[in-house]
């Protein structure tokens, strides 16, 4: 597959900093947000810019040319609450719609989905562990991956709590009391890993997969807290004994890291960079 050109669906915190290589080894990018003050960080780095949004319906900027890629990355955080959770799915429908109705003709699309579709099995778990909306604990999401891998050559990425640089877990905690998940291990990945997976997959097309994106170690929460807290300052929460057993679940990157040979830059959440 030859890639000219890569839409970014969702040029956020995670998509803004994947744009980056991307741009540095001579792709054409083109970026979304729903944020019109953004629009000229984008220009300023090289990013062709678009202000789209899907409510669920588009609106915005001109959607049909910036589907005209090689690659579409979708990277649009699911907004539930008062919205409802089939309002994601809805989403995803548009874009889907959006697509076929523009006559674009994508060779590769890769959605970023989240790990959270997983239920508290009390076990390692595997992408084969949900496959259906109804062996979800986020049906929605599954609904919305079931849309994206209905189209031809695409991937589905379960990410895991995506952390890294101004996102450190143990800020979120400080100073909190009598915390009972201590004990419960973590299913995090590191910014520059979610990225480096998603470069491999762009350069190496898995269609039809999903797969889950989180760092191999799996470290317990209360370790990563304290770990931080002493890193930066924080206040260290305190933990108490739940009266039973927290459920658990620790989410398997065995098939990504065997169908693309993926190294982790990060497999340790103990061993994270942080910016803060």
């Amino acid at each position: 597959m030859s890639v000219e050109t890569i839409s970014i669906l969702g040029c956020g915190w995670l998509g803004f900093p994947l744009a980056e290589p991307f741009l540095n080894e001579g792709y054409i990018v083109k970026g979304s947000t729903t944020s019109k003050d953004k629009l000229p960080g984008f220009w300023k780095v090289g990013i062709k810019p678009y202000e789209l949004h899907f409510n669920p319906e588009p609106a915005g900027d001109d959607l049909a040319d910036f589907l005209e890629a090689d690659v579409l990355i979708i990277n649009i955080p699911p907004k539930a609450g008062k919205l409802g959770d089939g309002f994601h799915p809805q989403q995803i429908q548009a874009v889907v719609n959006a697509l076929r109705q523009s006559g674009a003709k994508i060779p590769y699309t890769i959605y970023v989905s989240s790990t959270s579709v997983y239920p508290d099995l009390n076990r390692e778990v595997v992408e084969n562990d949900v496959v259906t909306p109804d062996q979800a604990v986020a049906p929605a999401f599954v609904e919305a991956e079931q849309l994206i891998l209905g189209l031809e050559n695409s991937t589905v990425l379960r990410f895991g709590g995506l952390l890294g640089y101004n996102r450190i877990p143990g800020r979120y905690v400080a100073g909190k009391k009598d915390l009972t998940t201590g004990s419960v291990p973590v299913n995090y990945i590191h910014r520059d890993d979610g990225i480096g997976v998603i470069r491999a997959l762009v350069n190496h097309p898995q269609p039809g997969q999903t797969f889950s994106v989180v760092a191999p170690e799996h470290p317990t929460r209360e370790a990563v807290y304290r770990k931080n807290c002493d890193d930066f300052g924080y206040e260290t929460p305190t933990f108490a004994e739940p009266s039973e057993p927290s459920p658990f679940k620790i989410i398997s990157p065995e098939k990504l890291i065997k169908t693309i040979g993926y190294s982790f830059q990060y497999p340790d959440p103990l061993a994270f960079y942080y910016a803060p």
